[in-house]
């Protein structure tokens, strides 16, 4: 895919250079341990669930103090980054690129439809984590959206791993990586994250999980809408790579691979049929986010 290089402006920040854990005693690592399994692949359905605890207790640091008993420690913080020297590597450049032409093209489908468009701000972690304001940012999370700061983290080795560990590698496998995740900023800015979040404050697990799903997979429909409003731009074999990568990480693809079974109703991501089928119907949608409506029917 063919994308313009990012726009100097752009609202990016570096935490790779952040040092400590930024965590309390040992509660705090159980929760960390916990995290990749509540947390996505290019998501943050399984993070909102757990949301109102980490408002109520100020963050994962003091969470994790109700488990250990000790105070959370602090970390060093990231000096504020301009675009250039945030985007300094090959794939945070990758990132950077997507990020700008989806802050574009989003901020003009909102004035389109007379709304205000707020932009998100992108931020790169290493492997020694981030903080975002939902809590510690790992790379076992893998790339994910919190609403409370409005930032899209990542860990831009999650694109090699995309290419070596589940076999989806290409420009716009990566891009697709951060549409999906601008997605859940337009959720958020169309206040369908806060109705998610309070159905599932009502729901069962179950429920919940089901409710999550929606949730994702509307966020893949919108990364079609970006791709389709952009589709002068895509190359021969674009569409395929993102169907690849939407293949890749559905829910009962993974679960076969890492447990040799599918659970259907500990689902939060969708099937990768669903994945596959959301996605494209965005990238058919001529660049109407009307056609993602996932909480009608059936999906």
């Amino acid at each position: 895919m063919r994308l313009d290089d990012y726009d100097k402006d752009i609202n990016v920040e570096d935490q790779r250079g952040m040092s400590g854990p930024g965590l309390g005693g040992g509660g705090g690592g159980l929760l960390l341990g916990l995290l990749p399994m509540i947390g996505s692949r290019f998501g943050c359905g399984g993070v909102v669930v757990v949301l109102l605890l980490l408002a109520v207790f100020g963050g994962l640091g003091n969470l994790g103090s109700l488990f250990s008993g000790g105070a959370p420690t602090t970390r060093q913080q990231a000096g504020p980054s301009t675009a250039a020297q945030a985007c300094d590597t090959q794939a945070a450049k990758a990132a950077c690129n997507a990020f700008s032409s989806a802050d574009n093209t989003w901020e003009k489908i909102f004035a389109g439809q007379q709304q205000r468009f707020q932009a998100p701000k992108l931020v790169f972690f290493g492997q020694q984590g981030g903080q975002s304001g939902c809590g510690a940012a790992q790379s076992a999370m893998g790339p994910f959206y919190c609403p409370t700061d409005r930032g899209i983290y990542l860990d831009t080795s999650f694109f090699d791993e995309l290419t070596n560990k589940y076999k989806a590698g290409g420009d716009f496998a990566q891009y697709y990586v951060i549409a999906h995740e601008f997605g859940h900023h337009i959720q958020n800015l169309l206040g369908t994250s806060d109705q998610v979040q309070q159905a599932q404050r009502r729901a069962g697990e179950t429920e919940g999980n089901a409710l999550s799903v929606r949730l994702e997979l509307q966020a893949d429909c919108y990364a079609g809408v970006w791709a389709s409003m952009n589709r002068q731009r895509l190359d021969p074999g674009d569409v395929e790579e993102g169907m690849r990568a939407a293949q890749a990480i559905g829910d009962d693809t993974l679960q076969r691979e890492a447990q040799g079974r599918v659970v259907p109703d500990s689902f939060t991501h969708g099937t990768s049929a669903q994945r596959q089928a959301w996605l494209r119907k965005g990238m058919e949608s001529n660049g109407n986010p009307a056609v993602c409506d996932t909480f009608s029917g059936a999906i």
